[in-house]
């Protein structure tokens, strides 16, 4: 019971560590400091384009740095305009195409920007290009990964008092215990937080795209055509992302926010 209490109260005090997220202001828990984020991050950025195949569209290569500087000047200028300054050093912006046919983009913290040839064949103006880019770019703002990552701290914490409680049951006892608790911390908590934060990478994205000067409205159709091209969907409540239709529901009613936010 003694080493139970010892890690309950272990658990508690990393609780301790809170920030907000810019924009929408919802508390976050982050047990994980910034410069080991963007130490990590950085080091797995650095294996990571030193093995990819670059592209060689300079066309396209010019439209990435293009769309990637305009969102991440407004991005800055947000931050400095909110008394949120002391963020800039966490940024270093790079933006790089690379040659693969996946749809799909990412921006690490420390604002390192990558976009894959194969979602430049699906957009078909920077607009769009600045709807994916603008969404990638505000998991970085919103420090997504470090409450990823304490999330994962906290269900490991979890994990081991319950396994203290349940150390005098039988094996079979533990074992459905611990079954439990995985499903639970799975579809309780990292999938729940994943969509939240997909929907407020949305929200943010789109609001960082309308201070670069880019159309918001687009994000409407281009989702349309992302939706068209994804297959079959699986259940929402098991996805780590919001299903189409809610994507779109929830980007059609803040498009009207978005007008305060234009040059």
């Amino acid at each position: 019971m003694k080493k139970l209490t010892s890690l309950f109260i272990t658990a508690l005090l990393l609780l301790s560590g809170c920030g907000s997220v810019p924009l929408t202001g919802r508390k976050q828990i982050l047990l994980v400091s910034d410069q080991e984020v963007l130490t990590s991050s950085l080091t797995q950025y650095s294996e990571y384009i030193k093995s990819a195949p670059l592209s060689t569209n300079a066309t396209g290569k010019a439209m990435v740095v293009r769309v990637g500087k305009k969102i991440a000047a407004a991005t800055e200028q947000y931050l400095k305009a909110n008394g949120l300054s002391s963020e800039l050093s966490n940024f270093a912006w790079e933006f790089n195409l690379v040659k693969d046919n996946q749809v799909n983009a990412f921006c690490m913290p420390g604002g390192k920007i990558v976009v894959y040839e194969g979602l430049l064949k699906l957009v078909s103006s920077d607009d769009e290009l600045a709807v994916v880019v603008g969404h990638e770019v505000a998991h970085a703002v919103a420090k997504h990964s470090n409450e990823r990552m304490s999330q994962q701290l906290m269900t490991q914490y979890g994990a081991q008092i319950l396994t203290q409680a349940l150390s005098n049951k039988s094996a079979a006892i533990q074992k459905a215990g611990s079954t439990i608790y995985g499903l639970g911390a799975q579809y309780g908590l990292t999938l729940p937080f994943s969509r939240k934060h997909e929907s407020e990478a949305d929200y943010m994205g789109l609001i960082f795209m309308t201070m670069a000067g880019y159309d918001p409205n687009v994000a409407i159709t281009f989702w349309q055509k992302m939706s068209a091209g994804s297959g079959a969907a699986i259940p929402e409540f098991m996805s780590t992302h919001p299903s189409d239709a809610t994507r779109i529901r929830d980007i059609q009613k803040i498009l009207p926010e978005l007008n305060k936010y234009r040059k």
